[in-house]
């Protein structure tokens, strides 16, 4: 599934401005504490990213507010957005940069798996408002 949205989202990001979605995979089971999990997972940011972590105590946004978010960071020149997910025990807030944008994808905590699957129907959803196609319907 991950896979089926990603590639539906890289083809409508395209004609968009978003040239390139992708999806990858931190091995984080040698850290031996939360901080470590989060320095492992951000490690892989790079200066002037956007970094979105998936956090239960993050703040919830509709499709339309994400679409409408993401929009304004591609139209400021950002030229990477990263989504994390957090270890089991999610991110160490400390460990945090002060930049860091917080979601969260409902009320409920979702396995990683279920997380992995929902935040790339989100990006295709988000993607798909923005090029005004009738995916989304509210």
């Amino acid at each position: 599934m991950i896979d089926d949205y990603l590639g539906r989202a890289g083809v409508v990001g395209r004609n968009i401005g978003i040239p390139n979605i992708s999806e990858s995979a931190v091995d984080i089971r040698s850290a031996k504490s939360r901080i470590a999990e989060t320095e492992t997972i951000l490690s892989f940011t790079k200066p002037g990213d956007v970094l979105v972590v998936l956090d239960e105590r993050g703040k919830a946004l509709t499709s339309r507010q994400m679409a409408r978010q993401i929009a304004n960071w591609r139209d400021d020149g950002i030229g990477t957005l990263v989504f994390a997910i957090g270890g089991a025990d999610g991110f160490e807030p400390a460990a945090l940069p002060a930049n860091a944008v917080k979601w969260q994808l409902g009320k409920p905590v979702w396995p990683h798996k279920l997380v992995r699957v929902m935040i790339a129907e989100q990006v295709y959803r988000a993607l798909s408002i923005l090029a005004g196609t009738p995916y989304h319907r509210d």
